[in-house]
């Protein structure tokens, strides 16, 4: 072979390559845009037995096509505390599983035959059409779920067509007999293991290391005793980005992460034994011939049985694995969780259950902010020092929270997520920014609570009947808000805004009252200055808890929102603000 031919082989087997794995990445990353979240999330939830796990496992990372995506943000669920240790051998299990659906596609290539319809089925056949079918849904669709659909073909063609420039690049050395040596010599078990090991580890993709495996299957030069050995090589490989993923993380996450490669190691000794064993019966006894070539679909089929296998094999010690992690890792004091573990960076490799958690961790923060405000409220009817010192470290946290939730968005948006999905990262910063703001409130309320007690001032009976009347009004628009935010629920959402303009009219009238009381000597200017003072405060939180109700409405434009629905106010609208107006201020009128 000339060095121009090694050079057109090479870099055409470099082409095969990236156009494969990029054809995989773009067709996983479609298929887990059109499952959105569900999958993930019910994979996060799951409580069932151990065999549903399995099964989860299997569909999930056939949706993702990669057992690494899968294990890695397994690791993530055991990290956050969202799933236990038990539950994810299971999940890790089915992942190994799942992940032969793409030696399976791959098989197709070897399909030869006269009937028409047979032959249509061969890759090399449908692949260019489905591509151009995907790239027309994919520019020329403008619907979200065809334009995901498109990109899922794109992805498929590409893959194919990856595989068939792999496959014509290594057929030149199915002539040469150094390249026929060093197949044979891949038959010594701990070589092959540490071949395939080594690819995977350079490609971090174990799919996409089979589909070179079976590439070279079609020279012809790769029998299954070379083969079986750089499967097994290669499971093992894939093991490597789990572990990564593990390092900083938490003791179980790290033992989730030593699972994954405890499997795979035992499953290769065991499978390698039984084969070896096997192969040593049969040929001595039956004359079986070990030394026939090995090709695509016979490479796919060696990979499930090892990974079927290892699965039924293993499935009854799943209690035996967990004992031996945490043997490998044993128990010392974590620090102290909190809600920001929800917030794992190895969630964002599956961008839809990310946001997910940016969700949720959103959910917590306000209730954390709403629940302060209340204990701030608290504290002018009954002061306690300890009540007062935990509202300024919730404020604290939730600052903490913000910061790490606008960075962690920040990460996010710079990955593909759909266009609804960008419409809910827009909800959260907005709402995660008026959450902060409430929750600072509620240290300016403890505060003035707290120059109440220092100054020994007391409210006119009066005074405390309007207080009583506003602090119901606050308490009662923060839970239409949480309601609304948590459930996105629209219907909560719109009795926010007539409450808002309300609590406005009660503040002026309760400013109004002070007024008069202060002409007739009934209250003094201190007393007067921490109610005012509340009274701002209280506005202020009723303004942030409207511009999180107006986000829920889908309607980003705060400003023209509202403005809007105070001009044109809507039967619902006129009906609340009149109940309201009866239940809080009319009494005080």
């Amino acid at each position: 072979m000339s060095t121009g031919e090694i050079i057109t082989m090479v870099s055409s087997l470099c082409g095969g390559i990236a156009l494969f794995l990029f054809g995989l990445n773009v067709m996983g990353t479609g298929l887990e845009k059109l499952a959105g979240s569900k999958l993930e999330t019910i994979l996060a939830k799951l409580t069932s037995n151990i065999f549903s796990c399995v099964f989860l496992g299997i569909v999930v990372t056939a949706v993702m096509q990669s057992s690494s995506a899968t294990t890695v943000m397994v690791v993530g669920f055991v990290n956050s505390g969202l799933m236990k240790l038990k539950k994810s051998i299971g999940v890790i299990m089915g992942a190994n599983i799942g992940t032969t659906v793409t030696a399976w596609l791959m098989s197709l290539m070897g399909i030869q035959s006269d009937n028409v319809f047979m032959n249509l089925m061969n890759p090399s056949n449908f692949a260019p059409i489905i591509g151009l079918a995907g790239v027309v849904m994919y520019l020329f669709i403008k619907k979200e779920k065809t334009t995901t659909l498109g990109q899922i073909f794109v992805g498929l063609s590409v893959l194919f067509i990856g595989m068939e420039l792999m496959t014509k690049a290594v057929n030149p050395l199915s002539d040469l007999p150094a390249f026929k040596e060093l197949i044979a010599r891949c038959s010594n078990p701990l070589l092959g293991i540490l071949v395939g090991t080594i690819i995977t580890v350079i490609i971090q993709s174990s799919a996409a290391s089979v589909g070179i495996l079976q590439a070279v299957s079609s020279t012809g030069a790769l029998n299954i005793a070379a083969a079986l050995p750089i499967i097994m090589g290669q499971n093992i490989g894939t093991c490597v980005k789990t572990i990564l993923a593990g390092v900083g993380a938490k003791k179980n996450a790290k033992r989730a992460a030593v699972i994954h490669f405890y499997f795979n190691l035992i499953g290769t000794v065991i499978f390698l034994l039984g084969f070896y064993l096997l192969k040593g019966f049969l040929t001595s006894k039956l004359g079986f011939d070990f030394t026939g070539a090995a090709n695509a679909t016979s490479i796919a089929l060696v990979h499930t049985t090892f990974n079927v296998t290892t699965v039924l094999l293993l499935l009854p010690f799943v209690g035996l694995l967990e004992k031996l992690a945490i043997l490998t890792i044993p128990d010392k004091k974590d620090s102290v969780e909190d809600i920001g573990d929800t917030l794992d960076e190895r969630f964002l490799k599956t961008p839809s259950y990310a946001l997910e958690q940016c969700r949720i961790t959103t959910i917590r923060v306000a209730e954390l902010a709403v629940n302060n405000v209340k204990e701030a409220l608290g504290l002018f009817y009954k002061y306690d020092d300890q009540i007062a010192k935990n509202i300024f470290e919730v404020e604290d946290n939730v600052d903490h929270y913000e910061d790490r939730l606008e960075n962690y968005i920040v990460r996010l948006t710079d990955l593909d997520i759909s266009a609804n999905e960008s419409q809910l990262v827009s909800k959260i910063l907005h709402a995660i920014n008026d959450l902060e703001r409430i929750c600072d409130h509620s240290v300016n309320l403890a505060e003035i609570a707290m120059r109440k007690k220092e100054k020994n001032v007391h409210f006119s009976a009066d005074a405390k009947f309007e207080i009583d009347t506003i602090v119901k009004a606050i308490s009662d628009i923060m839970d239409y808000t949480l309601e609304c935010y948590k459930s996105d629920d629209l219907e909560a959402s719109h009795r926010v805004e007539p409450l808002e303009e309300v609590i406005d009219i009660i503040n002026a009238l309760l400013k109004d009252k002070h007024i008069e009381r202060l002409k007739t000597g009934q209250c003094n200017v201190e007393s007067g200055v921490i109610l005012l003072d509340l009274l701002q405060n209280i506005e202020r939180i009723a303004d942030h808890c409207s511009n999180i109700a107006v986000c829920v409405s889908q309607h980003l434009d705060s400003h023209e929102y509202l403005k809007g629905m105070h001009d044109e106010k809507s039967e619902d609208y006129s009906r609340l603000f009149e109940e309201y107006k009866t239940k809080y201020y009319l009494p005080i009128s």
